[in-house]
């Protein structure tokens, strides 16, 4: 004789609730608050303040300058494009072929 359990979408619901309400409760005791709800802590051992490495993007002035160079070549691109069409009437999206 084979048995069927089902559950219905509230049930698996509460349960699903009641599972995740009990797993985060055990973790987090909510003692060290820097403010009304600000009560993130990270977890024992973690620093608490990262310093930036070699690596990091956000340090290297060269990387910073990037973005802001690619749009200075974009907008020149596109004055390029808009002179021509003004000249001929005709889009050319090649820059190359102008």
């Amino acid at each position: 004789m084979k048995t069927t359990f089902r559950m219905t979408g509230a049930a698996l619901a509460g349960a699903l609730a009641l599972a995740l309400t009990a797993g985060s409760a055990a973790a987090y005791d909510g003692t060290n608050c820097k403010a009304p709800g600000n009560c993130w802590e990270a977890k024992p051992g973690y620093p608490e303040k990262i310093a930036g490495t070699k690596y990091d993007p956000k340090h290297d002035p060269k990387e910073l300058a990037k973005q802001g160079d690619s749009i200075k070549a974009m907008e020149e691109r596109n004055a390029k494009r808009v002179e021509n069409f003004k000249k001929t009437g005709k889009w050319v999206y090649d820059v190359s072929k102008l």
